[in-house]
């Protein structure tokens, strides 16, 4: 007895549309992947209380680009690599001259355009020097001094018109930054977790496009 096989069809043309399935496969299996990462990232930003804004600077992108492939890569990345890490790993923050970290309290408010308040942006924004008050045990403070609290809806503190400071009517001290030698940032992120997840799940992802 005698067995002969022979392959049914364009043998070239086969291979053809089984490595277009598998491109197709993979391709969208790696975005899934990406994609999946990049919003479990984002959320686990805001559950640790630090705003949709950091949140955002995670982005993911598919290469090649606007091309599909069975070697197609993901890249999951953060616009805010420092913060990040250091919510991550945690980190013990110092000032950069070695002295004092200034961490300005909402009487501060805001610097031009939401900048970050500083000492020195403040003075040059109030015309006013801050006095320093140093408190052994405890963190030390800038005050300023001859401050009126507003009135209605804007609220916070300005400095007190001529009139006001001959009088003294309704002058106070107000604590807009406090010095503290270093600030510890616990960890409150774990980014290799959730890529380890996504990773682990990247080969069902493909064999489940492959189905479809």
């Amino acid at each position: 007895m005698k067995l002969a096989a022979a392959i049914s069809g364009d043998l070239r043309k086969i291979m053809a549309e089984e490595i277009k399935d598998a491109e197709d496969a993979v391709t969208a299996g790696v975005r899934q992947a990406a994609d999946g990462l990049k919003a479990d990232l984002r959320r686990q930003v805001t559950e640790a209380g630090m705003g949709q804004r950091l949140a955002n600077t995670w982005r993911a992108e598919l290469y090649p680009k606007s091309q599909k492939s069975i070697k197609a890569a993901g890249f999951v990345f953060t616009r805010a690599p420092t913060i990040i890490r250091a919510f991550d790993q945690g980190a013990v923050i110092k000032s950069k001259h070695g002295f004092w970290l200034a961490i300005p309290t909402d009487a501060a408010g805001k610097g031009p355009r939401g900048k970050r308040m500083t000492p020195g942006l403040w003075e040059q924004m109030h015309g006013s020097r801050l006095r320093f008050i140093y408190r052994r045990g405890a963190p030390s403070l800038l005050v300023a001094e001859n401050m009126r609290a507003r009135t209605g809806k804007r609220g916070g503190f300005a400095k007190g018109s001529a009139s006001a400071l001959r009088s003294g009517r309704g002058m106070t001290s107000v604590v807009m930054f406090i010095l503290v030698p270093q600030v510890s940032l616990k960890k409150r992120l774990d980014v290799d977790g959730v890529a380890e997840r996504w990773a682990s799940a990247l080969p069902e992802l493909i064999v489940r496009n492959w189905r479809e």
